[in-house]
């Protein structure tokens, strides 16, 4: 059975987050077109799908760190911040997207709260993450012919 673990992140983000624009039940919120995605970021993103990605993330780390809260998440998604002629720090990426992340996942029924721990994989999320998995590695396998006995 192929898990989250077996395949590379960027590629299963990447598949996952075209799986997420599909479904009616994710949206994005009107702000998310202006704000910037931590204080160590100068702009917001580039990219327009930036939300699915980061949702898809978001999902994926539940998997893998869960139970897992915002402000845990917001450190995994935080950079080195520039403080001008001193040297640069860790800073928290932004807690407000990290919260909406995990609100939209929880209301879409992938992922559930674990009481005062933070929040943690549902079946449903687990069943979604391992199945797009197993599509990336089978992408994978069918770029090198002699792997194929792994399929």
């Amino acid at each position: 059975m192929t898990t989250v673990y077996d395949v590379p992140a960027d590629r299963l983000i990447d598949s996952l987050s075209n799986e997420l624009k599909g479904r009616s039940d994710l949206t994005k919120a009107d702000w998310l077109e202006f704000v910037k995605t931590g204080r160590h970021r100068e702009k917001r993103p580039a990219d327009t799908d930036w939300w699915y990605k980061r949702m898809a993330a978001v999902l994926r780390k539940v998997y893998v760190h869960g139970p897992v809260g915002s402000s845990r998440l917001s450190a995994y998604f935080g950079g080195s911040a520039d403080r001008g002629s001193k040297p640069n720090r860790a800073r928290k990426g932004s807690r407000a997207i990290a919260r909406y992340a995990l609100k939209q996942l929880e209301q879409a029924g992938l992922i559930v709260t674990d009481g005062h721990k933070g929040r943690r994989i549902s079946p449903e999320g687990q069943r979604l993450l391992d199945n797009t998995a197993h599509k990336v590695l089978k992408g994978m396998l069918k770029d090198r012919p002699d792997m194929a006995k792994y399929d």
